[in-house]
């Protein structure tokens, strides 16, 4: 599968931004599908994750801030972000999780087998 995420840009602190994630292949719908993030100089983290049911996940620091979703028609990812912070600053990627798991989620940056390029989100304060 191949995973093209867009949408990133500059956007001032408290403003907001929709990321998508269009991935190729028929089974997009069955996968487990992750937004993950990279600060300059830090690790890469996970940020949220959508599962094949359409049950959510998110990190501390996003909750009720960030919203993912999935058009499983389009085969397209989504992160809505509202309510940006500088923090927030960071190459974001879009993942999907390799089978076999039985949760819906996972923070393992081993247990996701297909990886957009990452689109940079740049939030000024």
């Amino acid at each position: 599968v191949q995973l093209q995420a867009s949408g990133g840009g500059l956007v001032q602190a408290g403003g907001s931004l929709r990321l998508s994630c269009a991935a190729s292949g028929r089974t997009f719908s069955s996968y487990v599908m992750g937004w993950f993030r990279q600060a300059p100089g830090k690790r890469r983290e996970w940020v949220s994750g959508i599962g094949s049911s359409g049950n959510t996940y998110y990190a501390e620091d996003v909750k009720g801030r960030f919203t993912i979703s999935r058009d499983n028609i389009k085969n397209t990812l989504y992160l809505q972000m509202s309510s940006l912070r500088s923090e927030d600053t960071a190459v974001y990627f879009c993942a999907r999780r390799s089978r076999g798991y039985w949760s819906d989620y996972s923070l393992d940056l081993n247990e996701y087998d297909s990886w957009g390029q990452g689109t940079l989100v740049t939030v000024s304060s």
